[in-house]
C-alpha cells in the first residue's frame, strides 16, 4: 500500500533564481550541509538548463527506528534523483524519485515551481511506499509528516542560499 501527500511551499526567490541554483554544484554541496552520510553522486546540466542530480544517503542501523532496524538487515541506503526542467510557460517541472536499498520502499514526487507575483510557489504531489510488513503504513505516515516539514525547510534554505550567493 502507498500513501499520497500534497505539499505547497512559497519562496521570495523567483522561479528562474531557484532553477539556476539547482544547476550549481556549490548549491547542492551546501544543501547537503557537510552531512558525511550523504554524497552528491552526479550533477548534469544540459544545454537547455535541464538539471539532473543524483544523491545517496547512508543510514546506519543506529539511525533507524527499532522495528525497522529489526526488519532491515544491515544499513539502509537511499538513492535520490531529482530532475528539473523549464516547461516553457514560466514554470519549472521537477521530479524526485527515492529508492531504498533492498527494495524496502520508494517515493516519487512531481513538483511544479510557478511564479507567484515576483516570488514563487512550489506544489509537490508525493507518493510514498514502504514495503515492510506491519510497520509500512506507520512509516509512510511518518515520512509524509517529515516531508511536510522538510520540503518547506529546503525551499527556505534555497531562498537564503540565493540571497547569499546570488
Amino acid at each position: 500500500m502507498s500513501r499520497s501527500f500534497e505539499i505547497v511551499s512559497e519562496s521570495a526567490a523567483s522561479v528562474g533564481q531557484i532553477h539556476a541554483a539547482f544547476g550549481r554544484e556549490d548549491y547542492w554541496l551546501d544543501r547537503l550541509g557537510g552531512d558525511s552520510a550523504s554524497t552528491l553522486d552526479s550533477l548534469i546540466v544540459d544545454d537547455e538548463g535541464g538539471v539532473d542530480v543524483q544523491l545517496t544517503q547512508y543510514l546506519g542501523r543506529q539511525m533507524l527506528p527499532g522495528l525497522v532496524a529489526k526488519a532491515v538487515p544491515g544499513d539502509l541506503k537511499l538513492r535520490y534523483r531529482e530532475t528539473w526542467r523549464a516547461s516553457g510557460d514560466g514554470r519549472v517541472r521537477g521530479e524526485v524519485t527515492v529508492s531504498a536499498s533492498g527494495g524496502f520502499g520508494s517515493s516519487r514526487a512531481e513538483n511544479w515551481l510557478a511564479p507567484a507575483g515576483t516570488a514563487s510557489q512550489l506544489r509537490s504531489s508525493i507518493r510514498v511506499e514502504v514495503k515492510i510488513p506491519l510497520v509500512g503504513g506507520q512509516l509512510e505516515k511518518s515520512i509524509g509528516a517529515g516531508l511536510a516539514k522538510s520540503i518547506p525547510a529546503t525551499l527556505r534554505h534555497t531562498t537564503t542560499w540565493i540571497a547569499q550567493h546570488g
